[in-house]
């Protein structure tokens, strides 16, 4: 298949400390690629380094085969067709469900066109078309403090994509559900999958063992192990380091 993403010997320091410890890995296009383990592993700062927050003092982060956007800044990696989904949702509350998907819609991010841009029939059937695939059509004139956490959470993913990315960055998007919510939340994955790759930090094991088309395991800032979920909840390495205390604990 097809790579979507290259991480190449990708080094991250803070004063000294190594989070991320020269990272080599491929992302396969339509892959819902999840990143597991221990805390402090490297995670989330490895997101960083994909979507520009941070800049890595050596490797390369090659996007579509051909753009090192490992010196691009956060709203030039946007641009090009990677969003990013923090793990504590961050929609406008005073705003409806739709009117959060209609800012989310356009693409220039200045304070004018958010404030004055009028959505084109095409946006708006886009919008629709999202709405209904994360379940919030029937509520798209409520204002997001009448939603579930998890709905919550399904509306930033609907944000993301009324932006059209090549790449989805979700970072834990499961925490504080519960089981029914959480399952609703992989059968969107999955569904968004088909367009979109996607890359996943949780710590949920039977999320991801539900959900994962691969599984990356990250200790100390390196990569532990790679593999299919089964390959890698029987490696006795990632057993001692991770699932043996607090990934034994989410099963």
């Amino acid at each position: 298949m097809e790579s979507i993403l290259q991480i190449d010997d990708l080094t991250i320091s803070f004063n000294g400390f190594k989070a991320v410890n020269h990272v080599k890995t491929e992302i396969e296009k339509g892959e819902i690629r999840f990143f597991i383990g221990p805390n402090g592993a490297g995670k989330t700062t490895l997101l960083d380094a994909i979507c520009g927050r941070v800049r890595p003092q050596s490797g390369q982060v090659m996007f579509a085969g051909e753009i090192d956007i490992s010196r691009y800044s956060e709203h030039e990696i946007v641009n090009i067709g990677i969003g990013r989904k923090f793990q504590v949702p961050s929609v406008f509350t005073h705003m409806t469900v739709n009117e959060n998907m209609e800012l989310a819609a356009v693409k220039d991010h200045s304070l004018y066109s958010s404030i004055f841009h009028k959505p084109q029939k095409e946006q708006m059937e886009r919008i629709e078309d999202i709405l209904v695939t994360i379940g919030l059509y029937e509520k798209r004139f409520n204002t997001p403090k009448a939603l579930s956490h998890g709905e919550k959470q399904w509306l930033e993913i609907g944000m993301l994509l009324a932006q059209e990315p090549k790449l989805m960055l979700l970072d834990e998007p499961v925490a504080g559900m519960g089981r029914a919510e959480t399952d609703k939340t992989g059968e969107l994955l999955t569904k968004i999958a088909q367009n979109c790759t996607i890359i996943v930090v949780e710590h949920d094991m039977q999320f991801v063992r539900d959900f994962a088309s691969k599984v990356t395991v990250l200790h100390e800032g390196a990569i532990l192990d790679e593999g299919s979920v089964y390959d890698v909840q029987n490696n006795q390495k990632v057993i001692d380091v991770y699932l043996g205390r607090g990934g034994k604990r989410d099963a």
